[in-house]
């Protein structure tokens, strides 16, 4: 039991599933048997027992005493017949069709009669199955007159004259009477509901129809061309036709009546549409009283006038109307049409039944269990269940509490096992499971893995995840606390001539720093200095709009003006700009707030320097040291690149890799101790030179090559010498 609606008008879920997706079967049981001992789950409330088909249900109803409650479902098609006095299921049948809809024609569960899909007529008894009988046509509806005991059966397609029919059924003597005929559309294709006699589609055809039993007794048919006849039993003809709004069928088109109902005093009339339009009418009246929209466009499937059938309740109560398509249940004020409560369960609602005097209703929905829920200000809870009233109350006791009205989360039952599929298997190496252990359970397309064997597998595939993990949060955590100390310096949003915008927003926020000085100087008066803007001069203004003024936007974002720095030109007419790669650009980094600080009193005190005379031998560069990069002065102090103060150190000359600096009365401590030197040279260090023979480096010698005396010929005389 939870609350469904926290709202002005609470509505409790008595019964009914949380979730449009079955449990498995399996699972269900495991979870019964695994909960037998939890004490929450031993005081639930389990209003009826068995309360659910196999797949869904197609139609409920509740007797007249109130005692019984009969619902019809599948799969396999079945009845379900419930004694609520005893809060359990009474017996089961199973039929040989699928139900369309059912009627109980007696106070008690005793006489029933059933219209099945199969275009067949069944009446059941205790006993089993009565009777059945063929219908000439498949029918949409069933109502029961008891003035007369005939069994009204609303059907599809037209007769051999043209019109469609409501077949007439007399229990009394046994057979069919002659049926109502109404206008539903001719068979010529042109007329709507054409192509009728041949099962076309949008087939002409009686929707539904409804009786004011405690009133006048007066039938009233809907059609799928919108209009509403009704007939008068007595004589058997047609007292009128009420058309459906004309404004209706311009803006909605065509509107097939799904619903009707009639009020207690038979004057009040109300109609569904297929679009889920509700219209209120007055049988005195052709114009609808009341529009109402159920707001998702389905065919309205169910409307019951939720009027007391006591005189005192109806007196302090006000009139109300429940209206129900597949997705909502909606109450609300039949004087205004203002919204009282609404109910949107998580399956597709099939039909709804409401417990007279009371504020139970019960529902036949899509899904395997069965949905009831409770309005303590609709009514009080009836006799069989009167219980729910001390269990409302309870709970109201303590609203602040989180876990008084939601006893299950949506998804807890889940949290035992982990659906996988089958690639995720895989990478977890538990496919060689499958069909070997109860550990995976197919389901769908997947399988239900135990959640221990998850997390054990899930470790085993990647041990270090958690050590990542960990890795991932201190690095995050590092990374954003070095963003709240370091300073980045602004991006310009251009395509081209990148440095030359940041050049132009360098010395715009150069600007803006030396007016904010000034600003400083007069006492922090920005009206005196607002006034001396004038004295700015005219090219420092320019350049501050130059990156928003709509003229220059091509040279920062046309690829024809771009700069080259490589060219001649650029080199001639700027000299000390070094050329930059875009690796470089990349590579740069970025200067905390305090190196910043630092650099603009470094600049400052280069200023100053720059103006005194004395300090212009400090500026010249010695030869050979200067960087490669370099090009001027100018250039140097641009870059970024700070003077180094100068710095006193002591070392050694006769091994500097050695010695460190040490103190001057360390270093005469360690002269006393050593031995004196014998040498005569004064100084510090003593160069002694020894001669030695220069070695030569060996030559190669070449050995003469032998003459070759035999065969050699004479070049004078072609004879062959002898040696």
């Amino acid at each position: 039991m939870k609350l469904s609606n926290h709202s002005a008008v609470p509505v409790y879920t008595i019964s009914g599933s949380s979730t449009a997706r079955p449990l498995p079967e399996w699972l269900a049981r495991k979870r019964r048997r695994s909960l037998k001992n939890d004490v929450e789950y031993a005081n639930r409330v389990e209003l009826l027992q068995d309360f659910e088909f196999e797949e869904a249900s197609h139609c409920i109803r509740v007797s007249e005493d109130g005692n019984w409650v009969m619902s019809t479902g599948t799969y396999k098609p079945q009845m379900h017949t419930h004694y609520l006095p005893h809060l359990s299921l009474s017996f089961a049948r199973h039929t040989t069709s699928l139900n369309t809809t059912f009627l109980l024609l007696s106070s008690d569960y005793s006489k029933s009669i059933h219209l099945q899909s199969d275009r067949s007529l069944e009446f059941h008894t205790p006993s089993g199955c009565h009777y059945t009988t063929r219908l000439p046509r498949y029918g949409r509806d069933l109502k029961y007159d008891r003035r007369s005991a005939e069994a009204l059966i609303p059907a599809v397609g037209v007769n051999g004259n043209g019109n469609g029919e409501v077949f007439r059924l007399n229990l009394e003597l046994g057979r069919y009477m002659k049926a109502y005929e109404l206008d539903v559309g001719g068979d010529d294709f042109n007329s709507a509901g054409g192509g009728t006699l041949q099962g076309g589609i949008g087939t002409g055809a009686v929707n539904t129809a409804a009786i004011a039993e405690e009133s006048h007794n007066l039938l009233a048919f809907g059609t799928s061309l919108g209009t509403i006849e009704f007939w008068d039993p007595r004589s058997r003809e047609r007292a009128a036709i009420l058309q459906s709004p004309a404004q209706a069928d311009l803006i909605d088109g065509r509107q097939d009546i799904t619903a009707l109902e009639f009020d207690r005093s038979g004057l009040g009339l109300a109609s569904g549409s297929a679009t889920g339009l509700i219209h209120l009418y007055d049988l005195r009246s052709s114009r609808p009283l009341l529009k109402k929209d159920q707001g998702y466009g389905y065919p309205i499937q169910t409307l019951i006038y939720l009027s007391p059938t006591t005189s005192s309740r109806s007196q302090t109560s006000e009139p109300k109307i429940l209206s129900a398509d597949k997705r909502i249940i909606k109450i609300w004020n039949v004087q205004d049409g203002s919204p009282w409560t609404s109910v949107e369960p998580a399956v597709d609602l099939n039909c709804v039944a409401w417990c007279k005097d009371s504020g139970m209703l019960l529902t036949a929905n899509e899904g395997r269990q069965q949905h009831s829920f409770f309005i303590p200000q609709l009514g009080p809870a009836p006799g069989w269940c009167s219980f729910l009233d001390n269990l409302v109350e309870e709970m109201a006791e303590d609203p602040n509490d989180p876990n008084a009205f939601t006893s299950q989360k949506v998804g807890e039952v889940y949290d035992n096992y982990k659906f996988l599929t089958l690639q995720q298997l895989d990478s977890l190496n538990l496919s060689h499971l499958i069909g070997t252990t109860s550990l995976l359970r197919p389901y769908m397309h997947g399988y239900f893995v135990a959640q221990r064997l998850y997390e054990e597998a899930k470790l085993i595939a990647n041990p270090f995840v958690w050590e990542d993990e960990r890795n991932k949060r201190i690095k995050e955590k590092i990374d954003s606390e070095r963003e709240s100390r370091i300073r980045g310096t602004k991006k310009v949003a251009v395509k081209v001539n990148k440095r030359l915008a940041e050049k132009m927003l360098e010395r715009q926020e150069k600007a803006e720093r030396r007016r904010a000085q000034r600003v400083l100087k007069k006492g922090g008066d920005d009206e005196v200095m607002d006034g001396q803007e004038g004295d700015q001069p005219p090219i420092e203004r320019e350049q501050n709009g130059l990156l928003t003024d709509p003229r220059f936007a091509k040279l920062f974002q046309d690829e024809n003006f771009a700069i080259d720095e490589t060219s001649r030109e650029f080199q001639m007419l700027n000299p000390s700009t070094k050329p930059t790669s875009n690796k470089e650009e990349q590579s740069e980094r970025k200067l905390t707030a305090v190196e910043e600080e630092a650099l603009d009193e470094e600049r400052k005190s280069n200023s100053n320097s720059d103006s005194d005379p004395d300090s212009s031998s400090e500026k010249e560069p010695t030869p050979g040291k200067a960087d490669k990069g370099r090009i001027s002065s100018v250039s140097y102090k641009k870059s970024g690149h700070r003077r180094q103060p100068p710095q006193v150190r002591v070392s050694s000359s006769k091994d500097p890799r050695r010695t460190k600096d040490r103190s001057f009365g360390d270093r005469a401590e360690r002269t006393k101790a050593s031995k004196p030197a014998t040498t005569t040279v004064v100084g510090e260090r003593e160069i002694t030179f020894a001669p030695e023979r220069k070695k030569r480096a060996p030559s190669r010698t070449e050995k003469p090559e032998k003459r070759k005396t035999a065969g050699r010929r004479s070049a004078s005389g072609n004879v062959f010498r002898k040696t």
